[in-house]
């Protein structure tokens, strides 16, 4: 599948375009040694979770360690307020790492930027992972860590206005949460999706998804369910209307970018509202890269999450 992307690319983004390859073909090039062990094995997990690169210390006070406990489950979370001033909203982020790999505190970098530079406090679900807790595991915990903030965010936190958002397999919890959440009917205080590169379609049915049928997060995470299209499973397939206004963020060079689109294309169907940002020769996970590419749209996303909740 081919796509012009031309129209969905901010012009002022020329300007970082060859930094941007140059980076992405160097990263193409490297090799990286835990992506080379079998992750099936006891070692190798233990390897794809501990190779992942180490991330800054974030400058500013440290996250809260909380337990948030909501309709008998618990699920640790870690909380970071912004340095200035009172939340003017919180955003519940989901971290990435293919249901398999990852944590909450890998996010803290990242999690201290956007708290201070949208003015809301910032609360990351350390959901259970893969293989150990294969599906629903994961959207339980995101599904707890929601309904605790729907509980606790005005008294906590001064507001009661909420954004949902994370990265690849964050994104697809963050839909996940989103439908959960709409059919208990508690979807009001959510103003906003924030969505980047998302895993949407875990059933094989996409060309995206295709790519990776034979990734090891796959067995892990759905390995013993006979129907993937699940909405639980692959949001993409669910019902997809009433939901809050959504965020797309994703790279040309993205194995997922099929993906992104289909969703985008998808919530516009449904009535949602839709902004969908292409960064060009960038892949997956490039948020996190040390370039001006990366930089622009975290601030694009910064800007966009602090006008959700300027709005209304």
């Amino acid at each position: 599948m081919e796509v012009g992307l031309e129209q969905l690319i901010d012009p002022k983004l020329a300007a970082y375009v060859e930094e941007a390859r140059e980076f992405s073909a160097a990263a193409a090039g490297a090799k990286n040694t835990y992506t080379e062990v079998d992750p099936s094995t006891p070692e190798g997990l233990e390897a794809h979770r501990t190779g992942l690169s180490v991330r800054p210390t974030p400058d500013g006070p440290p996250a809260e360690e909380v337990l948030a406990e909501a309709g008998g489950h618990q699920v640790p979370v870690r909380v970071t307020n912004p340095r200035d001033g009172s939340a003017r909203g919180v955003y519940l982020e989901i971290h990435g790492g293919g249901f398999y790999m990852s944590r909450a505190e890998r996010s803290d970098f990242r999690n201290r930027q956007l708290a201070d530079a949208a003015g809301v406090a910032v609360v990351s679900v350390d959901y259970r992972l893969a293989p150990e807790n294969p599906w629903p595991a994961a959207p339980d915990d995101c599904e707890t860590a929601a309904l605790w903030l729907l509980e606790v965010a005005e008294e906590r936190f001064g507001t009661s206005r909420l954004v949902v958002g994370g990265g690849s397999a964050g994104a697809n919890l963050a839909m996940t949460t989103l439908l959960r959440l709409r059919e208990k009917g508690l979807l009001e205080p959510f103003v906003g999706a924030a969505l980047q590169y998302g895993a949407f379609d875990l059933s094989l049915q996409t060309p995206a998804a295709r790519r990776f049928a034979d990734e090891y997060y796959l067995q892990a995470y759905v390995g013993g369910v006979e129907d993937r299209t699940d909405p639980d499973i692959s949001p993409l397939f669910g019902d997809l209307h009433d939901l809050p206004p959504a965020l797309l963020t994703i790279g040309a060079l993205d194995p997922v970018l099929e993906d992104t689109l289909l969703m985008a294309m998808r919530l516009s169907g449904a009535g949602g509202e839709v902004d969908l940002r292409v960064y060009p020769e960038c892949g997956h996970g490039f948020l996190g890269f040390p370039i001006a590419m990366a930089r622009a749209a975290n601030e694009d996303i910064e800007a966009w999450v602090r006008g959700r909740f300027d709005e209304g």
